[in-house]
């Protein structure tokens, strides 16, 4: 299951507690549906509320489920956007990506892992890069909105946009917040090799008037297999000054995900 390998590097990665909490509260989820609203507007809306912060740490709670098999740990991550994404579990384990590197070591078992995102695209048959996991992150869409491009509809106590040509290599939905206006669900759907990616963003908090996902559930399906990922992201602190050490000890052992 190549979408299960991908996916396990880039929560090693993403979710490899922190201190100097700010206060936070969640966003109640109470707007109205306007069934006037047109795309370029609902696209303009969501662009307002796009994160718009220097720097970014917190603790994140990690659950996974394949299958039998189950696993959760609270870990940390300091971020800075657009640039570094950089986690540690108690120096044992530590990550980073950058637009042009995904690494990660582990000295429980002396491994490493040193790529790009060339490498886990092939993998995982589509195209992956740092913006796409940071927005994944943030609750923004893995896709640049252009009004031009997307139709809108009504899908529940959603709008959802979709291409008005989906593509035959897989087919998009985003269904977007009345509220704020940020992600409820991303939905990539491969018909043809029978997998989904599917991220739904449960609840959203807000932290110095920044709107961002507290509970979010990835659901990644490829034939008859499911990893199902749980995401809660606490203690979240913004635009402090932050380091960002990271050097592969020698004599690890690089892994391959062939």
């Amino acid at each position: 299951m190549r979408i299960q390998r991908v996916l396990g590097l880039l929560l090693m990665v993403i979710t490899l507690s922190f201190f100097g909490c700010k206060s936070t509260q969640t966003v109640v989820s109470d707007g109205t549906i306007n069934p006037n609203l047109s795309a370029k507007q609902l696209i303009k809306n969501n662009s307002k509320n796009n994160s718009d912060f220097k720097s970014l740490s917190a603790r994140v709670k990690i659950e996974m489920q394949n299958g039998n098999k189950s696993q959760s740990v609270t870990v940390s991550m300091r971020m800075e956007k657009d640039k570094v994404i950089w986690l540690s579990k108690l120096g044992i384990v530590k990550a980073m990506i950058t637009p042009t590197r995904v690494a990660y070591y582990n000295k429980l078992d002396n491994t490493y892992f040193d790529g790009d995102f060339a490498y886990l695209s092939e993998l995982l048959g589509t195209e992956l890069n740092f913006k796409k996991v940071q927005s994944l992150l943030l609750g923004e869409s893995l896709f640049p909105l252009d009004h031009n491009e997307y139709k809108l509809s009504i899908f529940e106590q959603s709008y959802m946009l979709q291409p008005k040509e989906q593509q035959d290599v897989f087919e998009i939905f985003l269904l977007l917040n009345p509220t704020h206006f940020k992600m409820d669900s991303q939905q990539i759907a491969q018909s043809e090799t029978s997998r989904l990616l599917q991220i739904d963003y449960l609840t959203y908090q807000n932290v110095e008037d920044e709107i961002l996902p507290e509970q979010t559930k990835i659901i990644a399906l490829e034939k008859d297999e499911e990893l199902e990922i749980n995401i809660e992201m606490k203690g979240i602190s913004l635009n402090e000054d932050l380091r960002f050490p990271f050097s592969i000890p020698s004599g690890f052992e690089a892994i391959t995900l062939e």
